[in-house]
Parts: structure tokens; sequence; C-alpha cells
């Protein structure tokens, strides 16, 4: 009987015909005989994560997976995000995530992400601290090119709409309240106030200066977003009564564990890049199912792949993974491999799309999950299985049953 669950989420996994792979999708063309091998010993099927016709983000798509429903549980990215990087919120902070980008003299956006730089340290340190009316800014370094900010002070609201606008080639945001409360009013005024005393900073650092010398991009606006406050909930280990632990590189990701109260596991040579060390994070991953009942792990670059509108990388990291994937074909009676996406993220668009994205469910020595006649993990592949087509909120529901945990409804 299956008593273990390990869930591996490939961010962006899911995507759309490229027409230079023969219109398949880039996990179509991939060679991938250790997810297949994994599928045909499966029960598969394609989700929705938000439901037909939402796009997910990351954010609000992990927590729907792991049965939290957004509409209750969900107050913006920015207190997942800094969750995730090891910082402590208190009563009436206001957390935002942020990227360091690039912008012109006429503060028109010309990178998003200050051409992909890898470290920003040294500029979060020059800004962390900075006080505006009474209110202290707290900021840390993510990965790469992102980074966490708590404002902390009397009278803040979350209510806020985005510095960033989302899009390269436009100038940035005025950051506006979305209530007519005097908190959210005065958030907004003293956030502009801190980005453009920021910019100041960044802008003549000598880390800029010397990226400009070497031709690079100077990372000299912090374009925030997702800014929420913190709200409590129901941890894990409650809701479902399995202890629990994530395997992540990304912030966003530990982020999402730690504000469900899974613990994290560091593993050296996991980035959430590309150059992510896969074998260590599933030989990890084997490792903590002697110490827990449910282990996370989450594989980022496939996402951040597509986002760059590279199909091709896109493929051959998931390739990367399979390889990877080999120390998965052979797991105990007792342990149940969940592997699905978060949410499809489209090469030709260059974003996250509504498409459904390809779900398994693998374990038990074949007797405690229905196997169906899918051999292959993919989006079409996977639309043949016994599932068929389900939603974010139906995989733990679908997991608390394998388990044999669900009540039963009536007499």
């Amino acid at each position: 009987m299956i008593k273990r669950v390990l869930m591996l989420i490939c961010d962006g996994l899911g995507d759309r015909p490229v027409k230079e792979l023969g219109n398949k999708t880039p996990l179509e063309a991939a060679k991938t005989p250790n997810l297949d091998k994994l599928a045909s010993g499966a029960e598969c099927g394609l989700m929705h994560t938000l439901g037909r016709g939402f796009t997910p983000g990351s954010d609000t798509a992990h927590l729907t997976i792991f049965g939290y429903p957004i509409d209750k549980y969900y107050s913006g990215r920015g207190p997942i995000e800094v969750a995730g990087l090891g910082l402590k919120l208190e009563g009436g902070d206001v957390a935002l995530r942020g990227n360091f980008g690039t912008v012109d003299e006429n503060m028109m956006i010309k990178d998003r992400r200050a051409g992909r730089i890898l470290e920003v340290e040294p500029l979060t340190k020059a800004i962390d601290g900075m006080e505006v009316d009474g209110i202290k800014f707290i900021v840390k370094p993510g990965t790469a090119h992102r980074a966490g900010v708590i404002m902390r002070g009397e009278g803040l609201s979350g209510n806020i709409i985005d510095a960033d606008p989302h899009v390269p080639d436009v100038p940035i945001r005025t950051v506006t309240p979305t209530d007519d409360t005097k908190e959210a009013k005065h958030t907004a005024e003293v956030l502009n106030k801190f980005l453009l005393k920021a910019h100041k900073v960044l802008k003549d650092h000598p880390f800029n200066a010397e990226r400009v010398k070497d031709g690079k991009l100077p990372a000299n606006f912090l374009l925030v977003r997702g800014g929420g406050q913190y709200i409590s909930l129901p941890s894990f280990k409650e809701r479902y009564d399995l202890t629990s632990c994530c395997i992540a590189g990304g912030g966003l990701y530990k982020g999402v564990a730690a504000f469900l109260g899974m613990d994290i596991i560091d593993v050296p040579g996991a980035t959430g890049l590309p150059d992510t060390d896969i074998e260590a994070k599933f030989k990890t991953s084997l490792e903590k199912l002697d110490s827990y009942d449910f282990v996370f792990t989450h594989v980022k670059a496939a996402d951040s792949l597509s986002e760059d509108g590279n199909w091709e990388g896109k493929r051959d990291f998931i390739e990367k993974i399979d390889r990877a994937a080999a120390l998965l074909t052979n797991l105990p009676d007792d342990v149940m491999l969940v592997v699905t996406a978060d949410h499809s993220t489209a090469s030709e668009m260059k974003a996250h799309s509504a498409d459904p994205v390809p779900i398994m469910f693998y374990g038990g020595g074949g007797e405690s999950i229905r196997i169906d006649k899918v051999t292959e993990f993919n989006e079409r592949a996977c639309a043949k299985g016994g599932l068929g087509y389900i939603v974010g909120l139906d995989v733990m529901p679908q997991i608390q049953n394998i388990l044999g945990t669900l009540h039963l409804v009536g007499a």
C-alpha cells in the first residue's frame, strides 16, 4: 500500500506546437525514455491548474495544486517570495518581489532582467535598510535578477498596483493604490519615493559601472510587483496529516513551501537555472522519503527558457530532466510519484499560457493505481489517459484517495 509521496513539478513544462520541431511541442520532441517508462506504469491525464480559461502564475498554481484555493489563501506573490528567502514577516508588513532591470535616462524600461544578471547582492546591500517617511525597506537578493522587498512601518496596505509593467520599451509605472484607503495611498506614495531614491544609488553604483564597462546592461532599477500582506493559513501537516519538505532552487517555490510549513532542504548545485544539478535534487528527494511522508521537488528552467523563446533549449533541458529521472524508475512499492507542471509556457508567446499540462500518478508496484494505456509522457499522449481532464484542486484529493485517507461522504 502506498504511504509516501514524491511530487515532481517541472515549471512551465507544457507548451504549444513549434513549427521548427515538426509541429511538436518541446516535450513531444524531446527524447524522454525514462519519463515514458514511468507513464507506461501510471495513470495519466491533463490538468488545467486554475481551471479552463485561466492563465496560471507559478504562485497561484502551486498553492492550488497543494489544495489551497487562491480566493481564500492568496494575498499576492510578494509574501510568498520573501518567505522563500528566509525573511520573516511581521504584522502590518507589505512584501513585494522584484526584478533588477535596466532603464534609460528617460526611465524607459530597456530590459526587465538586466540581461538576466546572475548576481545582485552588491546592489541589494546598497539599498537594504533605506528609510522613507518612517517606512523601512528590507531588500534581499533572490535567484539571479530577482529580489525580495519588505516595507515595514505603520499604516501600510498591499492594495497597490505593480511598478513593473511586465513588458519592455515602456516607461516605469507610477505606483497607485487600488482602493481609496489612506493606507493604500500612503503605501503607494512611499514606495514611489523609495524606487526613485534607490535608482539614484543603483545607477551610480561601481558594480553597474563595471557592467557597463564590460558591455553589459546596468541593473539600475528595481521593478517591484506582487505586493501583499501576510495572512495565516493552515499548514500542510494540519491539512493532510503528512510531514513534508521542499527541494527547489528558486525562491518562489521555497516560499510557497515555507508558507505551508514545509521544511526547506538545501541541495548544493540546485540553482533554479539551466545549469541546476537535477540528479542531486532527485537523489536528495529519494533520501528524504525516509524522513518525510511528502517530498515536493521543483525543477525550474523549462519555464525561463520558454520565456526567452528558446524552444530548442527547452527541449534539451527536458532531456536533462529525463536523464536524471532514471533515478525514479525503481521506487519502493509504498512510494507514489506524481509528475506534472504548474502551467504551460508557450515558447512562441514567451509567456505563460492557459493550455493544460500533463500529469501522471505512478507507483505502488502497479497494485494501487489504475494503470492506463498511455506510453509517453507529453501533452497529447496524456490527453488519452485514464484521469481525463482535472483541475489543480483535484490533485491532493486524488493523492489522499490513493493513500486511503479520504473521509466517507454519507452512510
